[in-house]
């Protein structure tokens, strides 16, 4: 008996100086790191969400410009977080890696029909019954996106666009066909195994503009290793001397967790070199 009375005694000893020991709550915020906008598209006939990340120092100097940052696969859930917070440590005083830059994620509603071009593989409808609209959605970055951030943001003439597997695709495509849309192309586990690896059989249209094209891809089997590194090639044998040309193989990565590296080593190289 006296032992479990004194057990008693000791747990609510420790549970008194337990509760004095919590600090007070002063006071508790919302913590935010973008906004969020949702504009209303004519060309792809639907409203699309935006998230957007500005650096600190935006409100500061109203005179000041800033490269804008386009990220396909760019909702709240998907990889808008991470890439803004590479784009925010990149761009401290200290790191000095990238310039201050405005992060834009573009919110997927279907990336499967936004990402590809018509395919004439039975197996690639099968699978993606809503697929082929990427030359709408193109339309939509070239003639809606882009005017209503350089019209609503204090944005420089630089711009990068990111896209990981179909995303990739459709980065490779806009490099192919509409290369003037962006200046810095990160393409990463590009999905070039649509339509039978077809992209790859077409020439790339010429540009003059500066351009830096960065391709990476992890261990993701032998189709996904072959394109990426044929992708490369191909960008290599158009070359002009304007361009600048990244590969890398992250052996230690897979499909799923590529991006985050590929973007922090495509930054490492495109804007040391480039110094915007």
């Amino acid at each position: 008996m006296k032992h479990h009375f004194l057990s008693i005694l000791l747990l609510l000893i420790a549970n008194l100086s337990f509760g004095q020991a919590l600090p007070e709550k002063i006071s508790e915020t919302d913590f935010t790191i973008g906004k969020i906008v949702t504009i209303n598209s004519k060309i792809l006939h639907e409203t699309r969400t935006l998230n957007i990340y500005l650096p600190p120092n935006y409100q500061a100097d109203s005179s000041k410009t800033y490269p804008v940052i386009y990220l396909l696969d760019g909702s709240k859930d998907e990889d808008f977080i991470h890439i803004a917070g590479i784009v925010q440590f990149g761009s401290f005083s200290w790191i000095n890696m990238i310039p201050e830059s405005i992060v834009i994620g573009i919110a997927n509603v279907d990336r499967k029909r936004d990402f590809t071009y018509p395919s004439e593989s039975e197996l690639d409808q099968k699978e993606f019954p809503t697929s082929g609209q990427s030359e709408k959605f193109i339309s939509f970055l070239e003639n809606e996106l882009q005017s209503f951030i350089d019209s609503t943001y204090r944005t420089s003439s630089s711009k990068t666009i990111i896209g990981q597997s179909l995303g990739g695709l459709l980065a490779s495509e806009i490099l192919f066909e509409k290369p003037e849309l962006f200046d810095h192309y990160i393409i990463v586990s590009p999905s070039l195994w649509w339509n039978n690896e077809e992209l790859l059989t077409r020439h790339p249209k010429p540009y003059e503009s500066t351009k830096s094209i960065y391709v990476a891809v992890g261990k993701e089997g032998e189709v996904m290793e072959r394109t990426a590194k044929e992708l490369f090639e191909k960008l290599m044998k158009n070359k002009n001397q304007n361009a600048q040309l990244y590969y890398e193989f992250l052996e230690d990565k897979t499909h799923g967790d590529a991006l985050h590296i590929a973007v922090y080593n495509a930054f490492e190289k495109i804007f040391d070199s480039n110094n915007d």
